[in-house]
Order: C-alpha cells, then sequence, then structure tokens
C-alpha cells in the first residue's frame, strides 16, 4: 500500500511507501509453560494442620445443622398474624437467617474439605466416547476406590457422619413450610367469587363500574363486588382480579360461543399470568396487547388474548360480562376455565 504526503523537512510533496504483509511467529517465539511446579499444602506436610483442617470441615458443617435447627425453632417462635405484617417480618427474617446458614455451612464444609483435604494433584486424561473394555471398567471401580481412599470419606469418619447430619436437617425447614400450606385446595383453584349477577367494581374500593364510566382505549383494574368484606380477601383476589379494557367492537375476533361474552367492545380478562401468576397490569393501546410485566408474556386482547410472545401457555381466561337493569357491569358467570398458571390444572 502507498501513500503520498509532505515531507516533514522540506516541505515539498512526498511519497512514502508503507508496506503491509502477513506476521509470521516462528514455532519457538513463545514456548509452552506448562503446568505450574505443584505446591505442597500444609495439610499434605503436617498431621496436625490436616486435623486442624478435619475439625474446621465438622465445624461447618455443624453450624450447618444448626442453622437448619434454627429455622425450624424460627417458624414456629414467630407465627404468622393476617393482621401484623411485623410478624411476617420477624419469620422472614429469623428463617432466612436458619436456612441460609444451613446451606452456607454446607457449601463452605464441602469447598474447605476438598481445598485442603482431598488431592490437588493435576490429572490429564483422554476421553473416550465409546464403551471401555470390562478391564478398563474394573479399573474405572479401582480409581472411585481410590478417590476414596485419597479423599478420607470412609476413613474420617466425623467428617462423614457431620455430613450426612448437616444433609439430613437442611431439607427439613422446607418440608415444614410447604407441608403447612394448608389443606389440599382440590377444585377450589378451579372457581373464584364471579357469579352470575355479580358487579364488577374497581380496584381496590369496590365501587360499581357502569359500561358508561368504560371509554375507548380506558383500563379498569377490577374486583367482584363483596370481595372486600370477604373473610379470604387476599385469597379470593389471587384468583378473581380482572381487567376491564373497552375497544372498537368491530376488531374484536370473537368465535361463536364468545359472541355474548363482551358488550359494546368491553372485555374482561383474568388478571393473573398463565405463566407463574404475575399480575397482568400494562395495556398497549395501540396494539392491543397486555403485558406481564414479570417474564414478558404478552396476550393479544383482541383475539381471545391468545399468547402472542412469551412462556404463556395458553391464553388469558375471559370473564362473560353484561350489564344489568341499571346499567353496570356484571358477570354472566365465574370463568369457564381454571385462572393462573396452567400447572394448576394438572
Amino acid at each position: 500500500m502507498s501513500s503520498k504526503g509532505k515531507d516533514l523537512v522540506t516541505g515539498h510533496d512526498a511519497e512514502h511507501e508503507y508496506e503491509a504483509g502477513l506476521a509470521v511467529v516462528a514455532p519457538d517465539a513463545i514456548k509452552d509453560p506448562g503446568l505450574e511446579p505443584h505446591r505442597v499444602r500444609m495439610t499434605d506436610k503436617s498431621e496436625k494442620h490436616a486435623k486442624n483442617a478435619e475439625r474446621q470441615v465438622t465445624a461447618m458443617f455443624l453450624a450447618s445443622i444448626v442453622g437448619s435447627a434454627f429455622a425450624l425453632w424460627a417458624y414456629f417462635a414467630f407465627p404468622l398474624s393476617p393482621t401484623d405484617l411485623g410478624t411476617v417480618r420477624s419469620n422472614t427474617l429469623f428463617l432466612g437467617l436458619g436456612i441460609t446458614l444451613g446451606l452456607f455451612g454446607i457449601g463452605v464444609g464441602a469447598v474447605h474439605w476438598a481445598k485442603t483435604l482431598m488431592p490437588d494433584a493435576e490429572v490429564s486424561e483422554a476421553r473416550h466416547q465409546t464403551r471401555g473394555s470390562e478391564e478398563t471398567r474394573a479399573r474405572a471401580i479401582e480409581i472411585i476406590d481410590l478417590a476414596n481412599q485419597e479423599s478420607g470419606f470412609s476413613r474420617r469418619k466425623l467428617i462423614r457422619r457431620t455430613l450426612y447430619g448437616a444433609l439430613a436437617f437442611f431439607p427439613l425447614p422446607g418440608i415444614i413450610i410447604f407441608g403447612d400450606l394448608g389443606p389440599n385446595p382440590a377444585d377450589s383453584l378451579k372457581h373464584t367469587m364471579w357469579r352470575k349477577g355479580t358487579r364488577l367494581t374497581r380496584d381496590p374500593y369496590g365501587t360499581p363500574i357502569k359500561a358508561t364510566d368504560v371509554t375507548l382505549g380506558s383500563v379498569f383494574h377490577v374486583i367482584p363486588e363483596g370481595l372486600n368484606e370477604s373473610d379470604h380477601k387476599l385469597e379470593e383476589k389471587a384468583k378473581a382480579a380482572v381487567l376491564l379494557v373497552r375497544v372498537e367492537p368491530e376488531i374484536l375476533k370473537e368465535s361463536d360461543e364468545r359472541k355474548g361474552w363482551s358488550y359494546d367492545g368491553i372485555v374482561a380478562y383474568s388478571k393473573i399470568c398463565t405463566h407463574v401468576g404475575c399480575p397482568v397490569a400494562l395495556y398497549e393501546q395501540h396494539t392491543h396487547h397486555l403485558l406481564c410485566p414479570c417474564h414478558q408474556s404478552t396476550f393479544d386482547l383482541t383475539n381471545a388474548c391468545a399468547v402472542v410472545f412469551g412462556p404463556a401457555s395458553r391464553p388469558l381466561p375471559q370473564l362473560p360480562i353484561t350489564v344489568d337493569a341499571e346499567g353496570y357491569l356484571v358477570a354472566q358467570s365465574d370463568f369457564t376455565e381454571p385462572v393462573g398458571p396452567s400447572f394448576w390444572e394438572r
């Protein structure tokens, strides 16, 4: 490649030649450094240090047992009260601390065991894609036995027993928590507070909604009338929450079965995402899409809330609506399918 420019000394035009080519690196220019020299650990040289490391690993496993036991105690020591949020904070704090210590003790203990007591020599082995011969398989069993001997798993009884204890205690808080979620819901997840004639009301105040209140492009967050007086308000709201939207009636793509489920372009769909149950709370007026903010599942409001993007596996359930004699929007019935995550159906 050539280039012209001014000579910096004379100021006259001068032609400068620049040659570009391939760089050639000699084979012996960079040598393979190989593996670093093996450094002998103190636990390899001193039985005293090995014993100390063993005691440290044991202490971590014991700490894990203590943490799991503390989590069990905290779960019962700080019972939840539906009217006192302070109990939720205390229960969550101490339960979380116990579970954290339970998992932390196992993790740190296992890592410290591997770094101080298990062999740390570098080994490189060829990978075989096919089934080995009987001799090879027998050799593999010998290697496993050798690894057992080198790690000291069978020999170091204190470590082994405390590890068994930590692993046995750690799942207990989770088992207790999940076991205390309540009785088997049976078919309760398939039914909500919506009934024939139940008025649609604004969330959270419970004000009834007239069809004339709903203008084109407006969005209403809706709950069934009487929800605020329910003894199980939160549980019922988690199933019955609805989004109410009005669009031009002619753009709705309604099947014959659902022709009478909307009223003059007003449609009502479950607010509970069919992916994992997050609240679908965003409406894009230009595309008529409903968006779940958790995992971006997107539903087409004009086409029976069919899924157009995201991980949701089925459309949002539609609530059949109409108006009563006073012009208030009311439900024709409950949802005709289960609301929320699809796994509820299984």
